[in-house]
């Protein structure tokens, strides 16, 4: 909107040279905001695949305590959103979250913002952490004369700030954030699934026991049995060991049924789910009301030949509240029952009006992982660090090409890849840029610099410090992206006025866009747990200023000396 009204004022005043119509969109062709758009793409490919959860998974499942699961979960959250956008990470983490503190039996509130703001201190370690590095360093290229910055020039300022931003998040998490136990449970569906799945024979579950596995104390889901050679465990204990082969009865809330649905060495152990004529990475999950008017009410799901009649496997059933006994398959039909389906998506299109079943939605972000494209996946990522950090290859390029290498060895489907793409977050980054480009023309970015310059008494040192805090200031209020790129002509406006390098404010502007704690709108990473959490706003700004501080602390007193005025 800020963009269209100062296009409209330029053309009613006839002062085109405030803001063209050319200069109004160029920021939409950025090669910041394309290489932003691309990182999108590779992130929901390596998420797509379970190669993040393949590089987590082993130490989260370590956890014995509230210090021992922030430590293993906050390491890899900053070591993975130091080279992917950390949006779609916190997304990853946040049913992990609800396992561990269902598990541990501690509060989920304790883990939730810790996660978004490791997730937020990983991204400012390289120039691919963050949206907003990348942005910067765009609109600091396009200058004459100067180049950008390198891969892991970031990691002078990011790296401390992150390993002591880590140390603050496990010293003071258990006595400044609060304990809000409940936050959980009312956002659980009150709905109960019976689910069967088996145990993947030669599969990494085989020979570990229930508790290793993570099978125990699911958020909302509870191990009814285990059936293994015609014979019955009924009350399974944490230390029982899987074997290939095991078919294994949950009981419990969809969001932990789907979250077992993409868990790798498990698979369905419905028959009817291989028979589908899709690949399985095409499927989704579909929850289907049975009506009164259904044909297979009053037969069992087998013998009503379920998957034939509707293309469709169902995987689990929900009948007010209570597990269900028996094979899956053997479950007779009743108007009223949920039914899980592991369907294609024109599923949701076909039976939308038909008389059979009374409602049909899809389940969100439930097609299975492919874990077998995880070990391609992850040297995809590797190349493409590997290319973005040499001086012949831009970020833009390795990210391209990372991208088409995700799409060519089907890690993930171009549709899949667009679909991923956060375009509110390209279109606020596009009109951001245009607008700082009418700051600039305009002359308003020099007479803010002016001001911060007579408030500083013309002391580079000082000026820095006005830069960082405007930064921050403005972050906080707005949006990471439009912060940096509304402050960046001011501080270089302020830099040439000085006669310094502007380099060491481009990097202030960098970590402070990023270091958003103090409020849940500065980044949408503390937007995503806000509600999971049970949290208030005082909560960001207690425990969050804090790290505010000292965040900008270590930037202040490293920048000068890496990058000198």
């Amino acid at each position: 909107a800020a963009l269209a009204v100062l296009m409209t004022t330029a053309a009613i005043s006839g002062s085109p040279h405030l803001l063209s119509p050319t200069e109004a969109v160029q920021g939409f062709g950025s090669a910041g905001m394309i290489t932003v758009g691309l990182l999108f793409v590779v992130a929901a490919g390596l998420t797509r695949t379970g190669a993040v959860s393949l590089l987590a998974n082993p130490l989260l499942g370590q956890a014995s305590g509230l210090r021992s699961a922030q430590w293993r979960m906050l390491t890899p959250v900053a070591g993975l959103s130091a080279f992917l956008n950390n949006t779609p990470i916190v997304a990853l983490f946040l049913p992990v979250v609800d396992d561990l503190a269902r598990r541990l039996q501690i509060p989920a509130s304790k883990l939730y913002l810790p996660l978004s703001y490791a997730a937020i201190l990983g991204g400012t370690c390289t120039l691919i952490g963050t949206s907003t590095n990348l942005i910067v360093n765009d609109l600091l290229a396009q200058r004459p004369g100067d180049s950008g910055l390198a891969l892991f020039d970031l990691a002078w300022v990011g790296v401390p700030a992150t390993l002591i931003g880590l140390t603050y998040l496990l010293a003071a998490s258990a006595w400044l954030l609060p304990d809000r136990s409940d936050a959980l449970a009312e956002r659980l569906d009150p709905r109960r699934y019976t689910v069967e799945l088996e145990v993947v024979r030669d599969g990494p579950l085989v020979t570990r026991s229930i508790e290793a596995a993570g099978l125990r104390h699911l958020p909302g889901l509870f191990l009814v049995e285990i059936e293994r050679d015609g014979h019955i465990i009924p009350a399974v204990g944490p230390d029982e060991v899987l074997q290939g082969g095991d078919r294994l009865v949950f009981a419990g809330v969809l969001e932990s049924v789907v979250d077992l649905h993409k868990m790798r060495g498990l698979q369905p152990a419905s028959e009817a789910v291989e028979a589908l004529d899709e690949p399985r990475h095409e499927r989704c999950l579909v929850e289907a009301v049975v009506a009164e008017a259904c044909p297979l009410v009053g037969r069992s799901i087998r013998a009503g030949r379920f998957r034939e009649r509707y293309q469709a496997a169902v995987i689990a059933v929900a009948r007010g509240g209570r597990a269900l006994t028996g094979k899956l398959g053997d479950i007779v039909l009743r108007p009223g029952d949920t039914l899980l389906l592991e369907t294609h998506p024109s599923f949701i299109e076909r039976q939308r009006d038909a008389r059979d079943f009374y409602l049909v939605s899809g389940v969100e972000d439930s097609a299975p992982p492919q874990h077998d494209k995880a070990w391609v996946a992850l040297p995809i990522l590797a190349v493409m660090v590997l290319l973005a950090s040499t001086p012949w290859v831009s970020m833009l390029n390795a990210a391209l090409l990372a991208a088409i290498a995700l799409i060519a060895t089907r890690c993930m489907d171009l549709r899949e890849a667009l679909a991923n793409v956060d375009w509110n977050v390209l279109l606020v980054i596009g009109a951001a840029i245009g607008i700082g480009e009418a700051m600039d023309n305009s002359g308003a970015a020099r007479v803010i610099g002016e001001q911060v310059m007579a408030l500083t008494a013309g002391q580079p040192l000082l000026t820095l410090f006005a830069i960082y805090l405007l930064t921050s200031l403005a972050t906080e209020m707005i949006t990471n992206n439009a912060a940096a790129v509304l402050i960046f002509p001011v501080a270089m406006a302020a830099a040439e006025s000085l006669g310094v390098s502007p380099m060491p404010f481009v990097i202030a502007i960098m970590i402070a866009a990023s270091a958003a704690f103090a409020t849940p709108i500065g980044y949408q990473t503390n937007l995503m747990v806000y509600g999971p959490g049970g949290y208030r706003f005082g909560d960001y700004v207690r425990f969050g200023l804090p790290l505010n501080i000292i965040v900008m602390a270590i930037a202040l007193l490293i920048i000068p000396r890496v990058w000198p005025l």
